[in-house]
């Protein structure tokens, strides 16, 4: 039997803002709930996921602000791409910022995320899902990619 080739998947992530802070959720500390490729358990990230197949951005974005927090995105811009990879797995990631949207966050999938909280721009989580924080990082210092 051979090994499966490995491939670069497409994932994304989306800045939500209001009043100088950014919408985070904690991952599940445990890997198999986590649910993510990368291994992100246990740190804090921005609403995101991968993209399927068939889905413009406008329709990936709406989709996974919805599932995972209940808020209704009404309008995202791209901000930049980056290469995420690590041991574990490889990925071209979207960031988005969210500049138009509705409702309060919700956990919508426990078993993923246990928590969303508003985080000060000056006060992030020292544990911070890499990609998000790359995400943020091109945000801040106007830059199209960290790779």
């Amino acid at each position: 039997m051979t090994e499966e080739k490995k491939r670069v998947g497409a994932g994304f992530g989306i800045m939500v803002l209001r009043n100088n802070k950014i919408l985070l959720g904690k991952r599940h500390e445990d890997s198999e709930k986590a649910d993510s490729e990368l291994h992100g358990e246990g740190t804090w990230t921005m609403p995101g996921g991968k993209m399927e197949y068939g889905e413009t951005f406008e329709e990936l974005t709406t989709r996974e602000l919805k599932e995972e927090t209940g808020m209704e995105l009404k309008k995202a811009r791209l901000i930049c791409v980056n290469n995420d990879k690590n041991e574990h797995a490889h990925f071209i990631t979207l960031g988005f910022v969210a500049e138009e949207f509705e409702g309060e966050a919700k956990v919508m999938e426990p078993d993923e995320i246990t928590e969303w909280k508003w985080f000060s721009l000056d006060e992030l989580p020292e544990k911070m899902f890499f990609p998000s924080k790359k995400v943020l990082e091109c945000w801040q210092n106007n830059k199209i990619t960290l790779d």
